[in-house]
């Protein structure tokens, strides 16, 4: 299911961020590697994005998949 958030946090360093659920909630982790993949260039911070939540193949919690913005 596609869910809205704000890019709370992006280190471009080590590249990951967090994105803040629009409806409320944990913030879900963002790797480059996401955005790459949605073909989107990484955003400023509190840009609008929509994205897919999935579990991390590692089985470390939710990660943002398929993203575009908002």
């Amino acid at each position: 299911m596609r869910q809205t958030g704000t890019l709370k946090f992006f280190n471009h360093d080590r590249g990951f961020g967090f994105i803040t659920p629009a409806d409320g909630g944990k913030d879900i982790f963002v790797h480059i590697t996401a955005f790459e993949r949605s073909g989107v260039a990484v955003p400023a911070e509190g840009a609008s994005l929509s994205y897919i939540a999935e579990e991390d193949r590692r089985g470390r919690g939710l990660q943002a998949a398929q993203i575009e913005l908002a």
